[in-house]
């Protein structure tokens, strides 16, 4: 097996939480930055949207503020709320000097507007702002003599001591056993801190926005080595996903809706939102809208709604929405003379990691950033363009941290070889695929956008059948990132499911039909291993 030990920090992921704090630490560290597939597979490249910050004097902090805590249905950390949104207009900055050609208007940057937001205070680069913004980290990052990246590195576990517990089975992390998946062996690569900024958990449903590798490696690990999780049944789905027999996953931006497109029932040929938000209408919060979308297509057998900005003139929709528009040109869709089919699909993962100001979780050595990470800045519901600032903010943050306490983070030990002396390869690879399967589809629709007790008590029947099957097969064959994924849906999904059986109230992202109301003050849902 091959051991690394000549960096000092470990990044697990190379999306925009793992890139910004990789760039921070490294004017004094060697940083070593591992990614699962191709460095740009991260979520952050499919970001369509932009990035939520108060630049234009007729906004405030404070609106900012309150707009997230209401989007988060009473869920949020305050103290959260305020630390990342006061810190955007730094992060902007900084993406700036690295080169982001957002749009500008005139001498300053064009602001979009999205759901649940009062003001236009989304930077964006079009329609493909997530794209731009990897670019530009990655190759800031290439360019860097201390960091060092490695794709195709599918993450197994973290490498803990026993010596320091704060909670059952935890103790300091010294680093990740991470598969090659080039060489098929499994390397340990060490450090004197590791951070978690490893994506979220979408594929644990059947339908769902997330690249392929959006499997919650990073949150499974943080779980089994005694790293506390929290809020995991806040699930996000996008409203709007495209309906296409051919193209899965391709999310239609919350910003079509800003600049004016309409929900419409294809069967009626009239808007709907006015039966379910009269107020907001489109601009509704996602799950106010993926609620609306899905009673819709219920009521009247639909497979899908439309969503129409084709009262707009051609240009404005062209310019605003160039990716989208040649997209759908070659699944023959015009968006400029005719409306978009779509439906929801899960989006975000709100909850995660448990972490605090400075990225820390529970276990000492690890720190976590971005969407496996919860730090109180969603609640239970993320308003939109706020996932990417809290990449930025806490990757960030959690580089800062480090590095002001450097002297407290020894080298670490000798650590015990990965032993592959009693497993063979498997002759039965078949098994994976059809439980990865499986998984994502009673998780679809038993924990979906409407849940109830009696759907979750199945599924929670299902993972328990599961989950002995999968960790026998585990226990036998070796490691394939394949196997890997499927153990990490597996536990992400019974982490979903446990927290949605605690949770005894209607909620943000959480909706059960026999507890519809909302207690009069919201509480976390924490697991603790």
């Amino acid at each position: 097996m091959n051991i690394r030990a000549d960096h000092d920090v470990l990044v697990i992921g190379s999306g925009a939480a793992g890139l910004t704090a990789a760039l921070t630490l490294a004017a004094e560290c060697k940083v070593i930055v591992l990614a699962k597939g191709k460095l740009t597979s991260g979520s952050t490249a499919w970001a369509q949207g932009g990035i939520a910050a108060v630049l234009d004097a007729g906004d405030t902090f404070e609106e900012h503020i309150r707009d997230t805590m209401v989007a988060g249905a009473g869920l949020n950390r305050l103290e959260t709320v305020e630390f990342v949104i006061e810190r955007a207009p730094q992060a902007i900055a900084r993406l700036v000097e690295l080169g982001v050609p957002f749009n500008t208007e005139g001498p300053d940057l064009h602001l979009t507007r999205e759901g649940g937001h009062s003001h236009r205070r989304i930077v964006h680069v079009a329609d493909a702002t997530g794209w731009a913004v990897q670019t530009a980290l990655l190759k800031a990052a290439e360019e860097h003599p201390n960091i060092t990246l490695l794709p195709n590195r599918s993450c197994i576990d973290l490498i803990t001591g026993k010596h320091e517990q704060r909670y059952s089975g935890s103790g300091r992390v010294w680093g990740a056993y991470a598969l090659n998946e080039e060489t098929g062996r499994v390397e340990a690569h060490l450090a004197r801190a590791t951070i978690m900024a490893s994506g979220g958990a979408g594929r644990v449903y059947q339908f769902s926005t997330a690249p392929r590798g959006a499997t919650g490696d990073g949150i499974a690990m943080a779980w089994r080595a005694g790293a506390r999780v929290s809020n995991m049944e806040m699930m996000q789905f996008h409203p709007t996903c495209l309906y296409n027999l051919e193209v899965k996953n391709f999310l239609i931006t919350e910003a079509v809706r800003g600049e004016g497109g309409r929900l419409i029932n294809p069967r009626t040929g009239t808007r709907f939102m006015e039966y379910y938000d009269a107020k907001r209408m489109e601009l509704a919060p996602r799950d106010v809208v993926a609620r609306a979308i899905d009673a819709e297509i219920k009521r009247f057998g639909l497979d899908f709604v439309h969503l129409d900005i084709s009262h707009m003139p051609p240009e404005f929709v062209r310019e605003h929405f160039p990716t989208i528009h040649e997209k759908l040109l070659t699944l023959g869709i015009d968006m400029t003379r005719e409306p978009i089919p779509v439906v929801p699909a899960q989006h975000y993962t709100c909850g995660g990691i448990l972490i605090d100001l400075a990225g820390r979780t529970d276990l000492p050595g690890l720190y976590a950033a971005g969407e496996c990470s919860e730090s109180g800045l969603h609640g239970a519901n993320r308003l939109a363009s706020n996932s990417l600032l809290e990449c930025f903010v806490f990757g960030a943050a959690a580089a800062e941290d480090i590095l002001a306490n450097w002297d407290d983070f020894d080298a670490p030990p000798a650590i015990r070889p990965w032993d592959e002396s009693r497993v063979t390869d498997s002759d039965e690879e078949v098994i994976i695929k059809q439980n990865w399967t499986e998984i994502r589809r009673f998780m679809w629709n038993y924990v979906g956008i409407v849940r109830t007790t009696k759907r979750l008590e199945r599924a929670q029947h299902r993972i328990k059948l599961l989950t002995d099957e999968v960790e026998d097969y585990y226990g036998h064959f070796r490691v394939t990132t394949d196997l890997i994924e499927l153990r990490n849906l597996l536990q992400c999904a019974g982490l979903i499911v446990k927290s949605a059986l605690k949770r005894h109230e209607s909620r943000g992202l959480h909706f059960t039909l026999d507890y519809p109301q909302t207690e009069a003050e919201g509480q976390d849902t924490v697991l603790v291993p």
